[in-house]
């Protein structure tokens, strides 16, 4: 890769490499000039590490992620993702109508809800991400800065994967689904949280101001849709 387009984990500086080949299998981890530590110490790390310390929201971790790896999964973990929340959504809504017939799962996958529910989840997401990022440009903005929207945008889609949590929150007991969706939907933002703090380099109280903008329009999505559904009920009934 080109000049400087690596991050020391620990101090967020420019770095040239992160790790010099001597030949015949000798490798050395590049040093930071900055803060005298090793630039990147995750190269030598099992990716399962490196995942635990990522669920744990350490931001060196997140740095090494984002800076020092080439991953381009986040458009296709977003879609994933989503239908895992749309079908803990869906399973819910089934649940709530219960049926003596066990084949009518069968008939309830051939029903348009579990379309919607993924509809309003992608809603809802693009109004979270829409707010998180307005907010961010407009305090760059007034701070002469220009935010990277693309790697932010990378970095949210990224750090949403806690949602494929919610895969098994369906397959065990559903009656502990809501409280489950509300722990997943707290250590998702949190990690949005810090993902924030590493493309900017800012402080945390940003990245949580960020994040209340996000959360703010997402919900007032989700009450208008909330509204539309309800109102559709009460006139069904009168036709």
């Amino acid at each position: 890769m080109a000049a400087a387009m690596f991050r020391c984990i620990e101090c967020n500086q420019d770095a040239n490499e992160l790790h010099r080949d001597y030949k015949n299998g000798i490798l050395k981890i590049t040093i930071c000039e900055s803060c005298k530590k090793p630039v990147d110490k995750y190269i030598e790390y099992d990716p399962v590490i490196i995942l635990i310390d990522a669920i744990l929201c350490k931001i060196q971790a997140f740095r090494h992620i984002l800076y020092n790896t080439e991953i381009n999964i986040h458009w296709k973990l977003c879609v994933f993702c989503l239908l895992c929340e749309a079908y803990l959504r869906w399973s819910l809504l089934q649940d709530s109508e219960p049926s003596s017939d066990p084949a009518d799962i069968i008939r309830y996958t051939k029903e348009w809800d579990f379309y919607a529910m993924f509809g309003q989840a992608a809603l809802e997401l693009a109004m979270f991400i829409t707010g998180v990022l307005g907010f961010l440009w407009l305090i760059q903005w007034l701070r002469g800065h220009q935010l990277q929207t693309r790697f932010l945008l990378k970095a949210l889609l990224l750090s949403s994967y806690g949602k494929v949590l919610l895969i098994p929150a369906v397959i065990w007991e559903h009656d502990y689904s809501p409280l489950c969706f509300s722990l997943i939907k707290i250590f998702v933002l949190t990690s949005n949280s810090q993902a924030i703090r590493v493309i900017l380099n800012c402080g945390r109280r940003l990245s949580l101001m960020a994040i209340a903008v996000g959360l703010l329009l997402e919900t007032c999505v989700t009450r208008s849709l909330q509204n539309l559904h309800w109102r559709a009920e009460d006139i069904m009934p009168l036709q």
